[in-house]
């Protein structure tokens, strides 16, 4: 049993501990509720960093230690009151001020300044998300003109190219004899590869940035206050240099389908085109002046790309004989692609209708 006062000890925290409770049900890491004697004192977040998912902390911190302290100048240059509401703060340990974690011999541990009298939002409906695509558009906005160099806190996570490798790898070796039946599904993947991987070739001739993106995109990883004003984008850690389609097309992929993503029934998956256009409505609004024609053109290629790379991965995994996503049941993963699939395939007959929504956003 961790000694949470002892860890909480190391950091440059306000006040007097009180107590250390668990804090919402993250996936990812482990997330505790620090709160403090004094009321002048600020209450505390304290997160245990899966380090076998971001396997190089001082990256993951670095990049987030970046993007928050450029933000708060801009919001210090313009004036903004309530700032700490406004932007993440992360503390130093108390032996290091430039170092925002600290490592106990086991696990790796950070903390944040609580911030009070905030909510989020768990029901994807067009209301958030268009507040959704408004905040993600901003937080692109305000990282535009940042001067540090940030690395991918999770190499490849969003490269299409490599995970059409890991798939190439998974058929070739074919484990567990699995090939042979998924083949129809791998040439209908294949058939569109070319395609799919087209924003690395545009980046490699020069045509397509890189900027800063969240890369995790859900409705409920944004702050609101009391009056329902977006505060501040949350849940940094997959923050670093990406194309504008992942946070674009990520947030379709799940807030648009009406079906679930494992869903055994295919006739309850289709693209939602409320949401779709809400998302972008909110998205253009806050993005739209600093997106290139390019990147504005392909916003239906990546309500595509998302599902595409989805179904791939899942079917990766299938093929390598279900070692990397946990399954309920043996064909899981099978399920999961054939849903992902036919989510791209309601993408792919709805692309002429969101290409002239965007147009008409211009117009």
């Amino acid at each position: 049993m961790k000694d949470f006062k002892d860890i909480v000890s190391h950091f440059a925290t306000e006040g007097t501990i009180d107590t250390v409770k668990p804090l919402g049900n993250g996936l990812i890491n482990d997330t505790y509720i620090v709160r403090t004697a004094e009321p002048t004192a600020p209450d505390y977040v304290l997160q245990r960093i899966n380090h076998n998912i971001f396997t190089d902390v001082e990256t993951l911190q670095r990049n987030i230690q970046a993007v928050t302290a450029h933000i708060r100048r801009k919001l210090e240059a313009a004036g903004e009151d309530d700032i700490d509401r406004k932007v993440l703060r992360f503390l130093p340990v108390r032996d290091n001020t430039d170092r925002t974690y600290y490592f106990d011999g086991d696990s790796y541990w950070r903390m944040m300044v609580f911030i009070p009298r905030a909510h989020t939002l768990e029901a994807v409906n067009p209301e958030s998300s268009r507040f959704a695509g408004e905040a993600f558009g901003r937080f692109q906005a305000s990282l535009v003109d940042i001067p540090d160099t940030l690395k991918e806190s999770i190499p490849d996570f969003h490269n299409m190219e490599f995970r059409l490798k890991q798939l190439h790898d998974a058929v070739a070796a074919d484990p567990v004899g699995r090939v042979k039946e998924v083949q129809p599904l791998l040439d209908e993947l294949e058939s569109r590869a070319e395609e799919m991987c087209k924003a690395e070739r545009l980046h490699r001739e020069g045509k397509l940035p890189k900027r800063i993106c969240h890369c995790d995109t859900k409705v409920n990883n944004m702050m609101f206050d009391e009056d329902g004003r977006i505060l501040c984008v949350i849940d940094l850690d997959t923050v670093m240099p990406s194309f504008i389609f992942s946070d674009y097309g990520d947030f379709l992929r799940t807030g648009a389908n009406t079906g679930a993503e494992d869903d055994k029934d295919l006739n309850r998956v289709e693209f939602n085109m409320d949401i779709f256009r809400a998302f972008t409505e909110g998205y253009l609004s806050s993005a739209r002046g600093f997106l290139t024609p390019l990147e504005i053109e392909n916003l239906p290629y990546a309500a595509a790309l998302f599902p595409y790379m989805q179904a791939v991965r899942f079917l990766t995994d299938y093929i390598n004989g279900d070692t990397y996503y946990k399954i309920q049941y043996p064909d899981h993963n099978l399920v999961r692609t054939r849903a992902q699939f036919k989510l791209l395939q309601s993408v792919e007959a709805h692309t002429p209708e969101m290409r002239e929504f965007i147009a008409a956003q211009f117009a």
